[in-house]
């Protein structure tokens, strides 16, 4: 996968996403654009929906029109995805492509990087912020994929686990 490439978002009709990723996708693979064009994601959550005493799990797109694309954006890459049917363009200013920043990248949970901690289960930490923040706990245990901690706190003269997030605590050693 090449260095160069970055996240852009690109417009398609309503309706079209899967079909405008998948057919991006194609014309990677037809054009041999493996290290230019990397990844498409079209991003959705799981929602429970309860209706008439029904209980059943729906897929749902979280940007209804709208396609990321990992790509190294070049003339070639450029006129390929534009030229995708179903896209409609590039979002940026007069179409002109803007790639993500990581912050909106790490937000929007399209790419999981890897989190190095600086601490383990069975040592001390300290909470940084939130509804404990100032208070030393014990790490129970530690979910990266959710980007989670479990945390054991004083409180009260008992042991009480919290969870936080991964960014909420720091190592005290």
């Amino acid at each position: 996968m090449s260095q160069d490439a970055r996240w852009y978002v690109v417009h398609t009709y309503n309706g079209y996403e899967n079909k405008v990723a998948g057919s991006i996708m194609n014309a990677r693979d037809n054009r041999q654009m493996d290290e230019l064009i990397c990844e498409v994601k079209v991003p959705f959550e799981t929602v429970t929906e309860v209706t008439e005493n029904r209980t059943r799990e729906v897929e749902r797109k979280l940007f209804p029109g709208y396609v990321l694309v990992k790509m190294v954006m070049n003339d070639e890459t450029w006129y390929v995805v534009r030229n995708i049917r179903g896209v409609t363009g590039f979002v940026g200013p007069g179409s002109k492509p803007v790639p993500l920043t990581e912050e909106e990248v790490e937000r929007l949970g399209v790419e999981i990087s890897s989190t190095h901690l600086t601490f383990a289960e069975g040592d001390n930490v300290s909470i940084n912020n939130g509804s404990f923040a100032g208070y030393i706990g014990v790490v129970k245990k530690i979910d990266k994929e959710k980007g989670v901690v479990t945390v054991t706190i004083s409180m009260m003269g008992k042991d009480v686990p919290v969870e936080l997030s991964l960014n909420e605590v720091s190592s005290l050693g």
